[in-house]
């Protein structure tokens, strides 16, 4: 119980913003150093270990109380007051829902298991930064995902440590008249699942995580919320289907009961939560729509975000156990399942029309959907593209919104301390003037940067002696562990997990020269390795064990260390402390790959395969780039030849780089790529700017289409207008294209009329957009990055018959092609692809044009 004058410290700890202040994090700290310490940085623990006595000296502390009453203050302006988003005007949007399976907020709340969730949380803490309104929604996990140990053999193990919500910083939601909000999902064979609502703050964002193991449910349901990722399909299925059709059903319940607008925008942090979008049809059909209505209703305030750069790490479950869920005894009167399993068909080239993907839906009910990096919107586009057969790839609709990381997370007090002395930075998230990363001296860089190597050496020390006496080693056996690592040696750090295409044994693919490296006398390197491997992929454990036993070998445990049980704690440690981080995944598999952001947030530099992020913003002067073997076919060599690209960099570039000193030991070209690194990177790897683009490019043009379509009847209209064009594409073709003449030698910089003439059979000219595309011709005949130019004129003839007529600007020399297409046109459309049709000329090749002038044929010659 604490004394009255000290229960702001309540507030304090229950709202997880302390986590990412560091003032808060001082205050707790004063409270009971030890105590802070034993209770894992938990201010929650924290409250209930500090003595009575010493919680009643506090209470009359006039300095304390002064520092708690400035905390206070601080939290509740942080809370209340006008944010970056309050400025942006009535088209944002007035409330966004953002589900998720799991949410890396912190440490002290176990609802994570790699990068997606890691990113959740980023994304819910910069978005409270920003003041941008927003509630997460998803699921409590009763044993969180698992805590790593290693056998004597080097084998992964599993633990899975009971999370009891009471000891978070959570509180059930409840109703007004004080008893808990439960939410209910009927189950087949007349079940019904009741979740309990948790919330979290998230500084400004409420965070809603369901809960199924209540009273009431029989057994097989209470344990739907048990385990991250646990496990078979089945179970997987009853997660997702309370993270969307539930998530829908929470979230209602706590806009009602907190005076909160319902949210304009719904947001999918992959396919997981992708029943919300079915929850949502339902809640329309309750109205009185159809189930085509409800559909053009629901999907324009849809936002689908993949990670997945590769099929198998969909979700895709049975067909049957969907028609179960959906239809049968649990079937709702006014939902048909036959049009729920269409939207998770797989009805492309290729596909299985056994199962229900959970992507595919995802994207059919999404009015825009991203990837998270330039290259995986890239790599979405090409995977996806059956589903808009017809379509040029680059006019598949998925974007791409980069992701960034939450700075006052991930970057070091040490950094921000540096970066403040360097009128860098005043708060780390809020105004940055990365410019003046000039105004910091070498010295001051190169002190910082051995600070935080010696912080690592000092943890990779207590890990590794807290690993091998969890392994069976007596403390006798371990007084090598105070030789572990050096803080004037070069340190790299590789940390993620361990799925194959991460490749975490790649450094081991020439053992000899990877020892050479390591015990080089001149250009000693150390390695600190951390990941998990999922608990049912046996490849990953085997991955893992071959590095462990690696690292066991006497001549190199002191410079190459694996590290259990990776998770955010740790994180926080490593990146800063590492002067390298390395990335090799097989390209392009790496969606997005954020923790060599978080490496150079703290002046770290890049060693990666040019795949995700750094695909993107490698620019030559900010780390380097592995050379990948995108044509070698035989996956063997493949890694060869890649594991010897890596150790060349690092033995002749990376290395000497690093251990060339001038007379004050200072390496300067080193730290001229610190520098670089911050100035080029800085402004793009937060998640700042991140969430900035969602609002701008995705959130707020969904809220505003979102409100056209609920307007009135409109959304029965593109409902019926829809069904009428699919109806009526068939008979839609292109019967032929030409040019107006242009002379023998038309000139560069006039314009070429093209005339496309179409049948539209039942459709008119505001049905349809006709475009002509045109560009460059390459070599095969083919348009390369066409551009595309409007209809100016159009003119009718017989039996549903039109000429179009367009004007083409002759903007470059060289030989130039157009074609023509008919896409669907409706102001209500997200995308001209949205209903995934398209009319194109029976021959494609576009018709020449080769455009002459006399200053070209002078550049030219």
């Amino acid at each position: 119980m604490l004394p009255k004058p000290l229960e702001p410290l309540e507030e304090l700890a229950t709202n997880l913003r302390w986590f990412w202040h560091r003032e808060t994090q001082e205050l707790f700290t004063s409270t009971d150093p030890d105590a802070w310490h034993a209770s894992g940085h938990d201010p929650v623990r924290l409250l209930g270990m500090v003595p009575q006595e010493r919680l009643q000296a506090l209470s009359e502390d006039r300095r304390f109380l002064k520092r708690l009453e400035f905390a206070r203050a601080d939290l509740e302006e942080y809370l209340t007051g006008d944010r970056w988003y309050q400025g942006l005007g009535g088209d944002a949007p007035r409330q966004i829902a953002y589900f998720s399976p799991e949410f890396g907020v912190a440490a002290v709340l176990p609802q994570y298991s790699g990068g997606l969730g890691v990113l959740a949380g980023d994304h819910l803490k910069t978005a409270s930064d920003l003041g941008v309104p927003l509630v997460g929604v998803g699921l409590l996990y009763r044993h969180g995902y698992f805590h790593q140990s290693l056998s004597r053999e080097g084998w992964q193990q599993e633990r899975y440590p009971i999370v009891d919500p009471d000891e978070l910083p959570l509180r059930l939601l409840r109703t007004e008249d004080g008893s808990p909000v439960r939410v209910q999902v009927g189950m087949p064979g007349g079940h019904v699942m009741e979740a309990s609502v948790w919330e979290a703050r998230v500084g400004r964002v409420p965070l809603l995580l369901l809960d199924s193991d209540v009273e009431g449910n029989p057994p097989h349901l209470r344990e739907v919320t048990d385990r991250l990722y646990g496990g078979g399909s089945e179970h997987r299925f009853l997660q997702e289907v309370l993270l969307g059709v539930g998530g829908v059903r929470a979230l209602r319940a706590y806009c009602r009961l907190r005076g909160l607008p319902a949210p304009e925008v719904y947001h999918s942090n992959e396919g997981h939560a992708g029943f919300l979008g079915i929850e949502r049809i339902r809640e329309f059909m309750a109205t009185g729509l159809d189930f085509g209505a409800a559909l053009e209703k629901a999907r324009p305030a849809t936002i689908f975000t993949t990670h997945t750069p590769v099929p198998a790490g969909i979700d895709r479950f049975p067909r049957e156990l969907v028609a179960a869920q959906f239809g049968g005894d649990n079937a709702d009167e006014q939902l048909p399942v036959e049009r729920i399993l269409e939207l998770g068909a797989e009805t492309y080239p290729g596909g299985d029309d056994t199962v229900f993907n959970m992507a595919v839906m995802g994207l059919r009910l999404a009015g825009r959907a991203n990837g998270v990096s330039e290259l995986h919107g890239q790599v979405s586009r090409r995977m996806f593209a059956g589903l808009w057969p017809g379509f040029e790839e680059a006019d598949i609709p998925i974007t791409s919104v980069t992701n960034g990381v939450h700075g006052p997370t991930w970057v070091s007090p040490h950094v921000l301390q540096l970066a403040q002395q360097g009128a860098i930075v005043d708060e780390i998230e809020d105004e940055i003037h990365w410019e003046a990363v000039d105004n910091l001296t070498g010295d001051q860089i190169w002190a910082t940067k051995r600070l935080l190597r010696s912080e690592l050496v000092d943890e990779v020390r207590r890990r590794v002696r807290d690993s091998w006496l969890a392994r069976g080693a007596s403390p006798a056996e371990l007084g090598w562990v105070d030789t572990v690592f050096d803080p004037d040696v070069l340190t790299i750090g590789f940390a993620r997990r361990v799925p194959s295409y991460k490749r975490l044994t790649l450094m081991l693919r020439n053992p000899d020269r990877l020892t050479a490296l390591l015990l080089d006398r001149r250009h000693p390197v150390q390695i600190v390795v951390a990941g998990k491997a999922h608990p049912m992929d046996e490849q990953g454990k085997k991955l893992i064990q071959e590095i462990v036993r690696f690292c066991d070998d006497k001549a190199v445990r002191h410079r190459i260390a694996f590290l259990p049980n990776y998770d955010i704690a740790m994180a926080q440690t490593l990146y800063p402390g590492c002067d390298v981080w390395l990335n090799n995944p097989l390209r392009p598999y790496e969606a997005c790959g954020t923790s060599g952001m978080k490496a150079a947030l703290n002046g770290g530099l890049n060693l990666s395969i040019l795949d995700g992020w750094w695909d993107e913003w490698y620019d030559g002067d900010n780390g380097w780039a592995i050379p990948s073997a995108d044509g070698v076919e035989d996956p063997e060599h493949r890694d060869t030849v890649e594991a010897d690209a890596l150790y060349d960099l690092i033995e002749k570039e990376v290395a000497p780089r690093f251990y060339d000193t001038n007379g004050d030991g200072i390496p300067v070209r080193w730290v001229e790529m610190v520098t670089h690194t911050l100035q080029s990177l800085g402004p793009k790897v937060l998640a700042s700017r991140m969430v900035r683009d969602y609002v701008h490019r995705l959130y707020t043009p969904a809220a505003v289409l979102a409100r056209e379509v609920e307007a009135g009847s409109h959304a029965t209209e593109l409902a019926e207008w829809k069904h009428r064009v699919r109806a009526s594409w068939p008979e839609v073709r292109i019967e032929h294209v030409e040019s107006k003449s242009v002379g023998d030698s038309p000139e560069l910089g006039s314009a070429l009329t093209v005339l496309v003439y179409a049948s539209l059979g039942g459709l008119g000219p505001d049905d349809v957009d006709v475009q002509v595309l045109h560009g460059r011709v390459g070599g095969d005949d083919q348009l390369r990055d066409p551009s595309v130019a409007s209809v100016v004129g159009v003119e009718p003839y017989d039996d549903g018959r039109y000429r179009f007529e367009a004007e083409v600007p002759l903007d470059q020399p060289g030989p130039i092609g157009y074609t023509a297409r008919v896409c669907p046109r409706n102001a209500l459309l997200a995308s001209p692809a949205e209903l995934g049709v398209v009319c194109w000329p029976p021959e494609v090749r576009p018709a020449p044009v080769d455009p002459e002038h006399e200053a070209a044929a002078e550049s030219d010659g």
